[in-house]
């Protein structure tokens, strides 16, 4: 997951709401899902200013998506667009997969978001949170939540940068014995994580580009 340094020269809460003007309840209540998410990632996620990734790599930006995906508005509609996407893309919760997680922790809010969004449509889906490691007591888990073995999955991510992080959560799912059946995540930076995921086999989804947030320019 991406670090934001120097986070006290990308000015406060204040400052930031006066650069993206945000909407009011009234006014987000009138937009379709889509567009009131849009909406709340550019008003409450996206910092201006310069920032190193965790990766190492410098942005003039920060998407701190963890603002919009523990928030009240904004995650069940994280959890309603995400799995309106996938079947969009030829899979259904339920059937096609039976459970969304990641690396904890940045996939834990949209995996629990998917899994809350299923069942208010009467849908069973599991969701599951992949440790960095396996755990050294206990049961020695890896993978924490209902077993995954034998069974399709989708792993998800808020963002990625390089793709590093949900790599790590595919690849400990398999070895776990799940079928990874594609990669789904809230906003594609543009910068190599889908061509690595792809790279795997995989098909990678996302909901909004950085055009959709007004980032691609800079």
């Amino acid at each position: 997951m991406a670090t934001p340094a120097g986070a006290a020269d990308l000015g406060g809460p204040a400052e930031q709401a006066e650069l993206t003007g945000p909407a009011g309840p009234a006014e987000l209540a009138a937009l379709d899902r889509r567009e009131q998410l849009r909406r709340l990632i550019v008003d409450l996620a996206v910092i201006r200013g310069r920032v190193v990734l965790a990766s190492g790599r410098q942005a003039d930006y920060y998407v701190d998506l963890r603002r919009v995906t523990l928030h009240h508005q904004a995650a069940p509609l994280t959890g309603h667009l995400l799995i309106d996407l996938l079947e969009e893309r030829g899979l259904v919760a339920g059937e096609d997969y039976a459970a969304v997680g990641g690396l904890t922790m940045g996939a834990d809010p949209v995996a629990a978001a998917m899994l809350h969004a299923a069942a208010a449509r009467g849908l069973d889906l599991d969701a599951f949170v992949v440790r960095k490691g396996a755990k050294a007591h206990g049961l020695q888990r890896q993978i924490e939540g209902p077993a995954v073995a034998g069974r399709p999955v989708i792993a998800v991510e808020d963002t990625s940068t390089t793709g590093g992080s949900v790599i790590a959560a595919v690849e400990a799912l398999r070895e776990a014995g799940a079928e990874v059946k594609a990669v789904a995540v809230i906003v594609d930076r543009s910068t190599g994580a889908r061509a690595r995921i792809e790279a795997l086999g995989l098909d990678y989804h996302y909901l909004f580009g950085l055009e959709d947030l007004g980032l691609a320019e800079i």
